[in-house]
């Protein structure tokens, strides 16, 4: 009875934040609003000559007022270039050109019908989660292929497709920083970790290898966590699905299957050509010791993925007739890209604000202030590493850039850290899990404007607050996990990578 009031308990809170949360605006007027407040904001602050330094530079920085010449003329100046050269939006469209295609000529169907719906129901939920979690070696574009074909996976299987949506997203959001393998993330964090350590003059290095160990568990242990509140908290909240929305599957005929074998073959051909490409000599795909951490490949592999999406997608069109011509070609693509016109909407409101709050500086102010109250504090001990996590995973709401938001942070803590005796390789990790917990709740993703369009197709009034409410448990149980999963190898003496230790 205890677990059924808990539960009742949970149900009634998260559905406030639904009903609260989608009594916001529409999501282009919501940012729209955001930026209207950043103005007024930076201007306010401004008043009160707020100054700071970043660390590791010399250089003191203000907080820049949007309502003056210089912001009137940043507003004006800026407002097609932060449209235009917004990251996400390059990222989702020419994504969508070759998911686009495989999707429309029944590639993607096909290839679902085949394999995870089949598989027992028990284990789709964990599948889901785990493919999204491992998805981040494709960097931001798992965003865009993973959540949506979550949900057509549980539509198809009479299971709400919102759910599965969001253990896709919890996988690819919440869960990106932890994979089998070295990432360009694990590249990027330990330079700025290594840059901190040697300016410190030390002659630590921090490699990619060094939370290697950790986030290989984290993988098993994430999947099993966000299975759980798929299945125990999620789900039973979301209930039947009653829509009329949705694409239903029919049976596999026998000339898709052809087809998806021979389109199974293009694509193991086209990565093996890639692969011999990386193991060439000279390899223009590796970097000048031959590696992949970092290269010119990992950095810039959605051209790579959408080839491969291109190549099997034409495959299988051609066995199964639905290409006859480079002109269906192009007419399937354009198809693929009118689905998120919607989404190319959004986006106009959402990269202004969040330019207008990078170019303030109040990012960045936050985000200082924050690490140095804690500092101030002079919490030491384990204490002090549980306070720096919970402070990045609130951070993390105004920076939604990792590697940004640890370039703010490393030369405080690493150094704070060091003098208390800690591995910087281990405030590294402290780092990681907090700000990968939080990623599917800020604003400042502009791949939750991704989602939200995709929870449209099944509701067509999902909101904000609907968003939030969906992905608030995943928040916090994988942030909870995280903490006692570090606190495990903090007090077990297990290593975070290879010869890393908590303690130098």
């Amino acid at each position: 009875m205890s677990a059924k009031r808990e539960k009742k308990l949970t149900t009634r809170a998260l559905n406030s934040i639904e009903k609260y949360g989608n009594k916001l605006p529409d999501p282009f007027f919501l940012f729209f609003y955001l930026a209207i407040g950043v103005i007024i904001l930076s201007w306010v602050i401004s008043l009160f000559d707020v100054s700071f330094t970043q660390p590791g530079e010399e250089e003191i920085l203000n907080i820049n007022s949007l309502i003056s010449k210089e912001g009137f003329e940043f507003i004006v100046t800026s407002m097609l270039d932060n449209f235009v050269t917004f990251k996400p939006l390059g990222i989702v469209l020419v994504m969508m050109l070759g998911i686009g295609l495989a999707d429309k000529v029944g590639l993607l169907e096909t290839a679902i019908k085949s394999t995870i719906v089949k598989a027992p129901k028990s284990l789709v939920t964990y599948a889901v989660v785990i493919t999204g979690i491992l998805g981040n070696l494709a960097s931001d574009a798992a965003f865009v292929i993973i959540p949506p074909l979550a949900a057509m996976v549980f539509y198809n299987i009479n299971r709400h497709p919102l759910v599965g949506l969001a253990a896709g997203f919890a996988g690819v959001g919440a869960g990106f920083t932890a994979n089998f393998m070295i990432t360009g993330a694990d590249a990027v964090l330990s330079g700025i970790s290594t840059e901190v350590t040697q300016s410190m003059g030390t002659d630590i290095v921090v490699t990619p290898v060094d939370n290697w160990y950790f986030m290989i568990v984290s993988v098993f242990i994430l999947t099993v966590v966000a299975g759980l509140v798929t299945e125990r908290i999620v789900e039973p909240r979301m209930g039947t699905y009653h829509g009329d929305e949705g694409k239903k599957f029919e049976e596999v005929t026998s000339i898709e299957l052809k087809a998806l074998k021979m389109a199974t073959l293009a694509g193991l051909i086209y990565i093996a050509v890639i692969i011999i490409a990386i193991f060439l000599p000279n390899s223009p795909l590796t970097n000048d010791q031959g590696g992949l951490v970092p290269s010119l490949f990992l950095e810039n592999i959605i051209p790579f993925i959408l080839f491969f999406f291109i190549v099997i997608a034409i495959t299988y069109g051609k066995v199964t007739k639905k290409i006859t011509d480079s002109k269906s070609i192009g007419n399937f693509m354009s198809e693929g890209i009118k689905d998120m016109s919607g989404f190319i909407v959004l986006i106009f409101t959402a990269s202004q604000f969040i330019a207008y709050f990078d170019w303030t500086n109040i990012g960045t102010w936050i985000a200082i202030s924050g690490a140095n109250g804690l500092e101030a504090i002079g919490v030491t001990g384990i204490a002090a590493i549980i306070g720096f996590v919970l402070l990045t995973a609130v951070l993390n709401l105004f920076i939604f850039s990792g590697s940004a938001q640890w370039a703010l942070q490393a030369p405080i803590f690493i150094k704070m850290f060091y003098y208390l005796g800690y591995s910087p390789a281990f405030v590294q990790a402290a780092y990681r899990i907090a700000d990968s917990s939080t990623n599917i709740i800020t604003p400042m993703n502009p791949y939750i404007l991704i989602v939200l369009a995709y929870m449209k197709d099944y509701d067509k009034k999902a909101g904000v607050g609907s968003l939030i409410a969906l992905m608030l448990p995943y928040s916090i149980f994988f942030l909870s996990t995280w903490i006692i999963l570090l606190l495990i190898f903090v007090f077990f003496g297990i290593p975070f990578g290879p010869g890393v230790e908590v303690y130098l």
